[in-house]
């Protein structure tokens, strides 16, 4: 009979102090966060999230450089119109990013090891959802921010006023960031492959943008403008002006924005909506990974 030996090879349990689920939400979020950047990563992966973040810049710098010289309040851009303005670099952003926090688990079918640790589904979800808004918010905050202290150092008048309309525009942002990162997650979460989950979130944006246009001038031409105005939800960045115009007293950017304070209640119910389900989307999506 052959004989066993029990070796000693200095294993032990771990008897300090547990971090806890607020340690793995932080730790997951600032993951994120960085590589919505390309901090930890390869140099390529730095290129575009930084060349977009200077383009988004240019305009807010070249706005002030104009007002210092003219001195005339009209040069200066207003803070609520930006990100309308720029959408297209933002959506370049996000199609870019959102594959990297989204599809980059799922390609590799690594999902399964994340929930092999004391880590849950929605807190995965939650993690990854909140660094790709607050990268995407950073990106349309510091422009805008740059052109409020811009506009303070040149003298802008009334300053009372421009404090407002920033702090107003910095929630249109943050708005902006939620609904935009929700959609954007979940089309790239259903498209692994990185090329196309960057087609998709690009697809969706100009195909909404292009029939919402195309209602929208039909209707104007039928001088039927209360349909031109809510035909403007079904395009997510028309959806958020509409909000900053009825509930934070912005100008629009938009063609034809929905009339009353009623129709900016039910834009900003219906961004709930669109987060909220993309929560709940992206939930069953990486828990579906997860048990495969």
């Amino acid at each position: 009979m052959s004989t066993s030996t029990i070796h000693d090879i200095g294993y032990r349990h771990y008897d300090g102090r547990r971090n806890g689920r607020a340690y793995v939400l932080r730790s997951l979020f600032v993951h994120n966060l960085r590589a919505a950047y390309g901090l930890g990563r390869p140099a390529r992966a730095k290129v575009m999230p930084f060349l977009l973040g200077a383009i988004m810049l240019l305009p807010a710098a070249g706005s002030v450089a104009v007002f210092a010289v003219t001195d005339r309040p009209e040069t200066l851009m207003r803070y609520s119109s930006y990100p309308p303005n720029l959408q297209v670099i933002i959506a370049i952003f996000l199609a870019t990013q959102a594959p990297v926090l989204a599809s980059r688990e799922l390609r590799f079918r690594v999902v399964p090891l994340y929930f092999s640790r004391p880590v849950g589904h929605l807190d995965f979800v939650v993690a990854k959802l909140a660094a790709l808004v607050t990268a995407l918010f950073a990106l349309m905050a510091v422009p805008v921010t740059v052109l409020y202290v811009g506009g303070l150092v040149t003298k802008a008048p009334d300053p009372g006023d421009q404090l407002l309309r920033y702090l107003g525009a910095l929630l249109g942002c943050a708005l902006f960031a939620l609904v935009l990162s929700a959609i954007g997650m979940v089309v790239a979460a259903f498209t692994p492959r990185r090329g196309f989950g960057v087609a998709a979130v690009i697809a969706v944006y100009m195909v909404s943008t292009a029939v919402v246009l195309i209602v929208q001038g039909i209707a104007e031409q039928e001088t039927n403008f209360t349909l031109s105005g809510w035909m403007g939800l079904f395009a997510p960045f028309n959806l958020v002006d509409t909000v900053q115009v009825r509930l934070l007293g912005a100008s629009k950017s938009s063609v034809q924005v929905a009339p009353g304070t009623g129709a900016g209640v039910v834009a900003l119910a219906l961004c709930a909506v669109i987060v909220l389900g993309s929560v709940a989307v992206l939930y069953r999506r990486f828990r579906k990974a997860g048990l495969s």
